[in-house]
């Protein structure tokens, strides 16, 4: 597993200040024989009303850094 970057911990503050929840801190993928590291998985529930009408999204986020 790769290490954290120095932006990591701001990103993951920023995002849970939003109100986004952080699912998986790292997420890991395996294609093939392959790992693959996403260093956040977030998501966030958005809901909008309208002449008495609902609408709900699911936002997801996937943070990925390269150096």
């Amino acid at each position: 597993m790769p290490a954290k970057d120095i932006y990591h911990d701001s990103v993951r503050k920023a995002l849970e200040k939003d109100d986004w929840i952080i699912t998986d801190d790292p997420l890991t993928l395996k294609i093939g024989k392959k790992d693959i590291f996403i260093d956040l998985a977030a998501e966030k529930l958005l809901a909008a009303e309208k002449q008495g009408k609902k609408l709900l999204l699911k936002s997801k986020v996937l943070l990925v850094y390269q150096k």
